[in-house]
């Protein structure tokens, strides 16, 4: 990475991080993958209960690799027969893991979701919940974020998963009602009540969508 973009990444973070510590919720900065997995790791004991609803950021750091292979109890939905068992499972995890659609350069964070297992995770249940993202879903404010969280995740997301809705087609969001819609809640972390809950660990890369 141009050392010039990783410096004002660098500072960037450190703003994202004073607004999330404004909203009651602890933010970290890593310089590498690397980094954000060895970090991820420390702040989860072993033996920890944890999973996650989608989250392509958790992936490419190596966590979810980690979390299997290692000293934890790691409930994969992908691999349970039972999927709302695993969901439901999830609201009594000592840890959920996911990414953000966007965030905020003042510690706001939004989420899409199309079944909202995910959002309704997030925002109570989990005695933690860990953030994994990537400095290139940093905008400016929330009207930033949530634009960024339709028109870039949201039909990123519907391509790979090959639905039939018109911004799989178009590239942007058309404010659709398909049956195969992935935007059906929206969620605006904007504080936390619970000091310690949420952690958002800021990578310098460019992760998930």
């Amino acid at each position: 990475m141009n050392e010039n973009v990783k410096k004002r990444n660098e500072l960037l973070a450190q703003t994202v991080i004073k607004g999330l510590q404004s909203r009651n919720m602890t933010g970290y900065y890593a310089e590498t993958k690397e980094a954000a997995l060895e970090l991820a790791l420390s702040l989860i004991p072993e033996g920890s209960v944890t999973t996650m609803g989608g989250g392509m950021s958790v992936h490419e750091i190596g966590l979810v690799k980690a979390l299997k292979s290692g000293p934890y109890d790691f409930i994969d939905r992908d691999e349970m027969e039972d999927k709302r068992a695993a969901m439901l499972a999830a609201y009594d995890a000592d840890f959920f893991l996911a990414s953000a659609n966007a965030i905020t350069q003042d510690g706001v964070i939004v989420n899409i979701d199309g079944n909202a297992n995910r959002v309704s995770a997030i925002a109570n249940g989990p005695k933690k919940v860990l953030f994994i993202v990537g400095m290139n879903k940093v905008c400016d404010d929330v009207d930033g974020a949530m634009k960024r969280a339709r028109n870039v995740a949201a039909t990123t997301n519907a391509q790979r998963f090959g639905l039939s809705t018109p911004c799989s087609r178009t590239g942007t969001c058309m404010n659709c009602k398909s049956p195969d819609t992935i935007c059906c809640q929206f969620l605006i972390t904007r504080f936390s009540r619970h000091p310690g809950r949420i952690h958002v660990i800021l990578v310098n890369d460019n992760l998930g969508f």
